[in-house]
């Protein structure tokens, strides 16, 4: 009887090496339009959201309130995001602005170059099923058998 093999070392350490290394790939492209991937992601929420609360922005990208926050008050004075009022006096709506949609469409095109410059390095079948095992182990980690919510192209 064969023995199965056990994992050996950090599952932890494993995977943040590997989100640091996609990251800096992809840092370093979406750069060359003057975003960062975070401030890029942050469009591209609020552009398939919006207009949206904070709060609920907060909870689709996976942030706390305080971190969102943060990271709203750039992009806002730099007139790629608004924070306008909302349904009553005590809400606030986050938009984005043209000229948000002009930086967005100028980042995605980094994104894309990002994209196809890891699936090159890495090939197409070895990114599917990454892509594969990431939903399916965070959908055993959240409970459920439910793909995350908010995943889409950025």
């Amino acid at each position: 009887m064969k023995a199965i093999a056990k994992p050996q070392g950090c599952t932890n350490f494993r995977l943040r090496h590997l989100v640091r290394q996609v990251s800096r790939h992809y840092d370093a492209e979406v750069a060359k339009s003057g975003l960062k991937t975070t401030q890029y992601s942050l469009l591209s929420h609020v552009l398939h959201l919006g207009p949206i609360r904070p709060g609920d922005l907060a909870k689709a990208m996976g942030v706390d309130a305080s971190t969102l926050t943060r990271n709203l008050k750039p992009m806002v004075a730099a007139g790629w995001l608004t924070q306008g009022e909302g349904s009553d006096a005590r809400s606030r709506l986050v938009e984005v602005t043209d000229e948000g949609r002009a930086k967005r469409t100028e980042a995605q095109r980094h994104w894309r170059q990002a994209q196809e410059k890891l699936n090159a390095l890495l090939g197409i079948e070895r990114v599917l099923a990454l892509h594969q095992l990431v939903d399916e182990s965070i959908a055993i980690l959240q409970g459920t058998d439910e793909i995350a919510e908010g995943d889409f192209d950025e």
